[in-house]
């Protein structure tokens, strides 16, 4: 099962809780769970005006083995106007545009993509268990 839980924070609610938005799917292989705009096609969504975030930005999949990846889908433009990382404990990583990172099998982390033009972020937390 990989459970997901998001939560947008801009400069002006820093700290809050508030508008969480929660998701899960057994880990199955081809099962997928979307970040992104689109409600249409993301489990989990941000703001609309949000634009710093793609229509579908990440990308949460399944394997064949019942392991997790994650992937910063390109969007439609050829530079991205976010940056997404990705810590585990006390590792964190930059996840490249249009990169893949597998997730760890039973463990936590986060993923953070930062507009690099205000101060706003979407944390995503996510929780493998087997």
């Amino acid at each position: 099962m990989l459970e997901l839980t998001m939560a947008a924070v801009s400069a002006a609610d820093s700290g809050a809780t508030a508008g969480m938005l929660m998701a899960d799917s057994p880990s199955d292989p081809g099962a997928v769970l979307r970040v992104g705009r689109d409600r249409s096609v993301c489990r989990l969504w941000t703001p609309d005006d949000w634009l710093f975030v793609s229509r579908v930005h990440l990308e949460f999949l399944c394997g064949p083995e019942g392991t997790w990846q994650v992937t910063w889908l390109q969007g439609s433009q050829p530079d991205p106007s976010s940056e997404v990382r990705l810590t585990v404990g006390e590792y964190a990583q930059p996840l490249s545009y249009g990169g893949t990172v597998p997730l760890p099998r039973s463990g936590s982390g986060e993923i953070i993509i930062q507009d690099r033009t205000a101060p706003r972020s979407v944390n995503v937390v996510f929780y493998h268990e087997e």
